[in-house]
């Protein structure tokens, strides 16, 4: 990385320090690979991460929970499908990495990336399915609160009751920033990460609907072949990858009458949508004297080329988290995808430095 001064978010804030990389050093597009990518309120071509097969060699265990499910659960929170990466040589401080996903990604969208973090942080790696995401139950409201709480939920279930280092991209930044916010279940938290995500309240990119409007359609037309689902989800987004991407939520019905449905509930989740750009809570004072804020170590990483973390908002994230940093790579929204080992360096620098 080729740095650059350091510079002040806000009044007392934390560093802004802009990891700026050469742009003839990005990475080419070795293949439309869709397996390695997160979803974001943006679509954004995926990519191939290099350099994950010398951390295969340090992972002894992975464990797969699977709770899927087509009923749609209310209310209280739900059982979250997780994988986990054991690290070769784990440390003895109790420590854990806990992701999650965007907005139409799943904990698959992470795999290379927590076997790198979990060999280089030597902590377990916990990638999750959100509610009506991946293998996740399928489950009302689709809302951050729910989100926070399911979360927590699933911290209670590892017996993660301390030490967490909790970190969301797009719509998962979102989610783990309203746990953080919640005093009643933000026990856990040792430090935040969110990638490309504040917690300003903004409106949802229209494609997203206009995706699960093509999904829904998809559906209905009861395709046998994802070639056939291709062609139909082209007439809305003509990007290759993207549709890929979209296209790995895609599984086959049991029964003779075989078609193609997606894992997603997709009509709870187009009605979902229009609100995906909310937060829970108001800024803190001056503007709302009982909202939260959390004041633990928290790392904002900002994808250059993103809009998503701007002039604009950046007060609005100090406000609710005070002892925040922010950290730049010259990326788009996609940040982990287009530098993963960049991102997998900064995060293990931050996580390190807490407590210092």
């Amino acid at each position: 990385m080729r740095p650059c001064a350091a510079q002040s978010v806000a009044q007392n804030a934390r560093p802004l320090i802009r990891a700026r990389l050469a742009k003839s050093s990005r990475p080419a597009i070795l293949h439309q690979s869709v397996a390695l990518a997160s979803t974001s309120l943006t679509p954004c071509p995926s990519y191939h991460f290099g350099g994950a097969a010398s951390a295969i060699g340090s992972i002894r265990h992975r464990h797969s929970h699977a709770s899927v499910s087509t009923q749609v659960h209310h209310g209280a929170p739900v059982d979250l499908a997780f994988d986990v990466v054991q690290p070769a040589t784990p440390r003895t401080d109790g420590q854990s990495l806990v992701i999650c996903h965007g907005l139409l990604g799943s904990k698959q969208n992470w795999r290379s990336l927590a076997k790198m973090f979990a060999s280089k942080l030597g902590m377990p790696v916990y990638t999750l399915d959100l509610r009506n995401h991946g293998q996740s139950p399928h489950a009302e409201p689709h809302t951050y609160s729910a989100m926070a709480q399911d979360i927590a939920h699933f911290l209670s279930q590892q017996g993660l009751s301390s030490g967490v280092n909790l970190l969301g991209h797009s719509m998962g930044g979102k989610a783990v920033m309203a746990l953080a916010l919640n005093a009643e279940i933000n026990k856990p938290l040792r430090s935040l990460i969110s990638v490309d995500m504040t917690p300003a309240i903004g409106k949802m990119s229209p494609e997203f609907l206009a995706y699960t409007e093509a999904m829904i359609e998809i559906e209905k037309a009861k395709v046998k072949t994802k070639h056939e689902a291709d062609k139909i989800l082209e007439k809305t987004e003509p990007i290759l990858a993207t549709r890929q991407f979209l296209l790995t939520n895609i599984r086959t019905t049991h029964g003779s009458d075989q078609h193609l449905v997606f894992r997603n509930p997709l009509q709870l989740l187009s009605e979902a949508i229009p609100h995906i750009g909310d937060f829970p809570y108001k800024p803190p004072p001056p503007v709302s004297p009982s909202s939260p804020e959390w004041t633990g170590p928290t790392l904002f990483l900002k994808g250059e080329h993103s809009r998503y973390i701007n002039k604009h908002n950046i007060p609005t994230a100090k406000a609710f988290f005070p002892n925040m940093s922010l950290q730049v790579l010259d990326a788009g929204h996609w940040v982990h995808a287009e530098r993963p080992k960049e991102t997998v360096d900064l995060v293990k620098e931050f996580v390190e430095s807490v407590g210092e």
